[in-house]
């Protein structure tokens, strides 16, 4: 009897133990559901009584629904419309002009690439003015305007110059140069979208300034070896992402005139030599103006 009491005991506490076991996991399973199914920032909160299983549900508060920001802020009238359409029809010429610069730099007609990205230039000046003057600058234009000049300048310019200099310098440091403007084009207008904007002087070198001398560098065909030619190249590049303070263009127009009357005589006489005389002496402006502030 003693025996079999012992036997009905142990497996009464085997039983009891096993219900603990189970009730311990069961309950452990149910915290982890209730952690796994808490609701997220934006579903509904259906609130479920005891012992009534959590509702997951997709549900999206209205107020959590983000607002529709309009591409042109302001009346959104008809006359407004078509102004904002023409200021990005300007934007979008400056971007094909840029795309088919490439296609035919691809074709070996580099001189007539050129053209197409002086083009892009005169496009990427004009949708800027057009939105200022006809009031429908936005956000959303400069954005347009910053991923064309990347197309037209950062990348459209450097694969111009690359199939310019074919037959005038190795290919892996025609490459190296060009894919140096690609990059330093890049850091140079993720920079400016991000600074604050100064009405005199540009931090560093334009990426439209610098595609233009690239432009027309290939456009005129500088009298140097290809090897000079890519140490031009590097240093646009590196005067891009440079912190040195370049006039604008605004600026060096109101010069005297007496100044202008050098470059305009060199045209005339040499004008390959001058347009390099005139880059240089741009490019070394940047770093003068540097020290003169910092010694006032």
């Amino acid at each position: 009897m003693r025996r079999g009491g012992s036997l009905a005991r142990q497996a009464l506490l085997v039983r009891v133990g096993r219900r603990s076991a189970e009730t311990s996991r069961a309950a452990t399973a149910t915290r982890a559901e209730v952690l796994y199914t808490t609701v997220e920032p934006g579903l509904s909160r259906n609130i479920a009584a005891p012992g009534v299983p959590l509702k997951t549900s997709t549900t999206i508060d209205d107020a959590s629904v983000p607002a529709t920001i309009p591409l042109l802020p302001g009346e959104p009238t008809m006359a407004r419309r078509a102004r904002f359409a023409l200021v990005n029809a300007c934007t979008l010429s400056s971007l094909g002009l840029g795309l088919l610069a490439i296609f035919l730099a691809m074709d070996g007609h580099a001189k007539i690439a050129a053209a197409c990205l002086v083009a892009c230039v005169i496009f990427d000046g004009l949708d800027g003015a057009l939105a200022r003057k006809l009031g429908v600058a936005s956000p959303f234009g400069a954005q347009m305007d910053s991923l064309a000049d990347m197309c037209s300048f950062g990348l459209a310019a450097p694969v111009v110059v690359y199939a310019s200099l074919v037959d005038k310098a190795p290919q892996s440091a025609a490459a190296l140069a060009c894919a140096l403007v690609a990059g330093c084009a890049a850091i140079r207008l993720a920079r400016f979208n991000v600074s604050p904007k100064d009405g005199r002087f540009f931090c560093g070198v334009p990426t439209t300034m610098a595609a233009a001398v690239l432009a027309l560098a290939v456009l005129i065909g500088l009298p140097l070896p290809g090897l000079a030619v890519l140490a031009g190249v590097a240093l646009i590049a590196f005067a891009m992402v440079s912190s040195f303070p370049y006039a604008k263009l605004a600026r060096i127009v109101k010069l005297p005139p007496w100044l202008w009357l050098l470059p305009i005589v060199g045209a005339l006489l040499q004008p390959k030599m001058t347009f390099v005389l005139v880059v240089a002496t741009y490019l070394v402006s940047g770093p003068v103006l540097w020290v003169r502030a910092k010694r006032a």
